[in-house]
């Protein structure tokens, strides 16, 4: 096989598995939907919860009816603080807490405009959902190059923040139905 054949089918192989990450159905949008009806029912703004798969680890949302939901998940130094604002359902605290005073280096933070899940592209001049961990951000905008990456990096990223956002989501929502 000459080089340019070899070439060729590596090319072929990259589109290939970047039109499968595309054509992936995203996880998050059916459980933002479904957060945001909880929220709206109960007339909550926040809600946050402890983590169900990591101990010390809480992440707590603030809630903008039918706009966004914005998101943070995050280990926290002084967890038996958490837990007393969890107690008492001081949701609103929590995520500030997470937002100010959490482990950078285990903080993720996310934008969801429309409250509506991550889409990994924007639809016209919609606003486009963001995704932050450990200080790195990556806007969904569908323009993978001006933050300088591949459409594969991109995509690749994109699982694992909508991986993330619908673990994050489920603790949510657990919390949301059952808030004792």
């Amino acid at each position: 096989m000459t080089a340019l054949a070899r070439g060729l089918l590596v090319g072929v192989f990259v589109l290939i598995q970047a039109g499968g990450a595309l054509a992936q159905e995203a996880k998050s949008p059916a459980l933002a939907k479904q957060l945001a009806a909880a929220l709206d029912a109960a007339k909550l703004d926040s809600i946050a919860a402890s983590s169900p798969s990591e101990p010390g680890m809480y992440v707590a949302a603030l809630y903008f009816s039918g706009s966004e939901l914005l998101v943070v998940s995050a280990k926290y130094s002084a967890p038996q603080l958490l837990d007393a604002k969890l107690g008492s359902k001081a949701y609103r605290d929590i995520y500030i807490d997470l937002n100010s005073a959490s482990d950078p280096a285990t903080k993720a933070f996310i934008e969801d405009m429309g409250a509506n899940g991550l889409r990994a592209k924007r639809d016209g001049d919609d606003p486009f959902d963001t995704y932050e961990m450990a200080g790195k951000r990556v806007a969904f905008d569908g323009d993978w190059k001006k933050q300088k990456m591949s459409e594969q990096d991109y995509m690749k990223t994109f699982g694992e923040a909508d991986q993330h956002y619908a673990q994050i989501l489920t603790a949510l929502l657990e919390r949301a139905k059952n808030p004792t």
